[in-house]
């Protein structure tokens, strides 16, 4: 049996499936379905940011996608299997895109 998600819609798991593992002595236990990440190539670039001394990466979401918890999008983007780690090189430039599916031109 799977449903789906109550969660917001601008959290990386809204409409995620809900599954559930039967035991056998007939406990369930609900789990989320694996979330695949796309591959960022799917993105459509809107801008870049420099990363500065002290940058944290809900802050980088919050003023350039205008909400902090939208910062798993700009992990995603930069293919990060440790979002912290895109934050730890003052210089590194990181790619700010819209979610998959949506496009349009591209803006530095």
């Amino acid at each position: 049996m799977s449903t789906t998600t109550g969660f917001p819609a601008n959290s990386r798991y809204q409409g995620a499936e809900v599954l559930k593992y039967a035991a056998e002595d007939g406990t369930e236990t609900a789990y989320l379905a694996p979330r695949v990440v796309p591959d960022p190539s799917r993105f459509t670039p809107i801008g870049e940011h420099l990363v500065n001394e002290g940058d944290r990466l809900d802050n980088i979401a919050a003023q350039r996608l205008g909400d902090a918890e939208l910062a798993w999008r700009i992990a995603d983007a930069n293919r990060a299997m440790r979002p912290g780690a895109l934050t730890e090189t003052v210089g590194a430039r990181l790619v700010i895109t819209l979610p998959e599916g949506l496009g349009g031109p591209a803006v530095a």
